[in-house]
C-alpha cells in the first residue's frame, strides 16, 4: 500500500466523521462546509443542537441529538438527497447544526430618543444598557429567516438581531413612560425595572417569533440620563415639593415671585464687584432688596386674591384702613384717613403724609416658607424663619 492510498483512507475517515468543531461550539449556527456527503457517514449532534438539512432554500429533515449512519433505508428523507451521478453514494445537500441551548451575555445600548417627564413636563432624552439572553425554539424558522436575510454569519446574525431588540425596548419604554406617567427620576433610579423588562419581553416577541427565536430574559438592564439632566429634573422636582407645601396655585405664586425677586436681589448684590468696603454694603442692599420685593409681590397677589367675603362681613378691602368722618360705603371722598403707622389723622392717598407708609395695612409673608405672618411678627410662626 502506498503513500497515496494511505492518505486517501484517512481522507475518507474524515468524510465519513460529521460534527460540529470546537471551535464553532458557542455559534449559534454551523454551516458544514462541504455539500457533498458520503453514504453511511457518521453525524454526530451534540444534546444541545439540532442538525436541519436544507435543499433548494427550504428545510427537508433534521436529526436529534445523538449519533446517526446517514444511510436513505433508516432515515427516509434523505432519498430527496441522492446524487445520481455518483451511483447513489453521495448526498448533495446543505447540513446546518443549530444551538438550542440558552445563549446569555448578549450586550446592547443606545439613545432611546427625548422622552417627556411626566411630572415636570420637560423632554429629557434617555440612553438604555444591559444584556438580554436567547434561545431557539424553532430550528427550520430561523434558518428559513436567515437564508431570507441572504446571511448564515453568526456575527451578522447577532447583529441585526441586536437592532431589533434595541428598536423595541425604545417604542415600549416611551410608551410606558407616557401611559403610566413615570417620573423619570423613577425610572432612572431602577423603580420599575422588572415592569419595563416584562413588557419588553412581551414586545419583542411579536418581532423575534417569525424566526423561531425568544428572549428569554433581560440582564444588567439600565436606563439613565445626562448628569446635567438629572440635576435639573432634582431641582424642578425640589422646587414642586416646596410649591405644594405653601399651598396650591396660590403658593406656587408666592413662591416664584420670591424665588424670582431674590434672584433680582442676588444679581444686584454681584453687580457691586468681587470687592469689600461698598460691594458688601452693595451686596447687603441687593438681599434686602430681593427680600423686600419678594415679600412685595406676594403681598400684591394675596390682596389680588383676597375672597369677596370679607367686602361683605363690613371691612374694607384693606383689611385695617379705618375711615373717620365720612362712611366708605358712601359715594363721597372721606375728608381723613387714620394711618396703621402712625394713627395720625393725614388725607386719603397711598401713603401716609406724616410719616409715608403705605395707608393700606399689608399683610406680611415668610420670604423662606411664604407663610402669611402677622403684621408685628418678628418671627414665622410656620418655619420660625426671621421675618424681614
Amino acid at each position: 500500500m502506498g503513500i497515496g492510498d494511505i492518505f486517501n483512507i484517512k481522507k475518507n475517515i474524515r468524510e465519513l466523521m460529521i460534527a460540529r468543531p470546537d471551535e464553532a461550539k458557542d455559534q449559534i449556527v454551523y454551516k458544514h462546509p462541504d455539500p457533498t456527503i458520503p453514504m453511511y457517514s457518521q453525524a454526530t449532534v451534540e444534546a444541545d443542537e439540532v442538525a436541519v438539512f436544507f435543499r433548494d432554500g427550504k428545510p427537508v429533515g433534521k436529526l436529534d441529538p445523538g449519533r446517526h449512519t446517514l444511510d436513505s433505508d433508516n432515515i427516509p428523507f434523505l432519498s430527496n438527497f441522492v446524487d445520481s451521478y455518483t451511483g447513489g453514494n453521495v448526498f448533495v445537500t446543505e447540513l446546518y447544526y443549530v444551538t438550542i441551548r440558552e445563549f446569555p451575555g448578549f450586550k446592547f445600548g443606545g439613545k432611546i430618543g427625548k422622552v417627556q417627564d411626566p411630572k415636570s413636563g420637560v423632554p429629557v432624552e434617555l440612553m438604555v444598557h444591559g444584556e438580554f439572553s436567547l434561545k431557539v425554539i424553532n430550528p427550520e424558522q430561523l434558518l428559513l429567516g436567515l437564508v431570507g436575510l441572504r446571511t448564515i454569519d453568526n456575527e451578522e446574525f447577532v447583529k441585526w438581531f441586536k437592532q431589533q431588540v434595541l428598536k423595541v425596548i425604545r417604542d415600549r419604554i416611551g410608551e410606558l413612560i407616557h401611559k403610566n406617567k413615570w417620573p423619570l427620576l423613577d425610572v432612572t433610579s431602577a423603580a420599575y425595572t422588572e415592569e419595563i423588562e416584562e413588557d419588553v419581553i412581551k414586545g419583542v416577541a411579536r418581532h423575534v417569533d417569525p424566526y423561531g427565536i425568544s428572549i428569554v430574559r433581560l440582564g444588567n438592564f439600565t436606563i439613565n440620563m445626562k448628569d446635567e439632566d438629572e440635576d435639573n429634573l432634582t431641582k424642578l422636582y425640589t422646587d414642586a415639593a416646596y410649591v405644594n407645601m405653601a399651598g396650591g396655585m396660590q403658593g406656587y405664586q408666592q413662591f416664584a415671585a420670591g424665588k424670582a425677586m431674590m434672584g433680582a436681589g442676588e444679581g444686584m448684590a454681584k453687580g457691586g464687584g468681587e470687592g469689600g468696603g461698598d460691594s458688601a454694603v452693595m451686596g447687603g442692599a441687593g438681599l434686602g432688596v430681593g427680600f423686600g420685593m419678594a415679600q412685595m409681590m406676594g403681598n400684591q397677589m394675596a390682596a389680588g386674591q383676597q375672597p369677596a367675603q370679607q367686602g361683605n362681613a363690613g371691612g374694607s378691602p384693606g383689611g385695617a384702613q379705618k375711615i373717620s368722618g365720612t362712611d366708605t360705603n358712601q359715594n363721597s371722598s372721606p375728608e381723613t384717613v387714620t394711618c396703621p403707622a402712625c394713627n395720625a389723622n393725614v388725607k386719603p392717598g397711598k401713603f401716609c403724609s406724616a410719616c409715608g407708609k403705605p395707608l393700606a395695612a399689608q399683610k406680611k409673608f415668610c420670604a423662606n416658607c411664604g407663610s402669611e405672618t402677622g403684621a408685628q411678627s418678628k418671627f414665622c410662626a410656620q418655619c420660625g424663619h426671621k421675618v424681614e
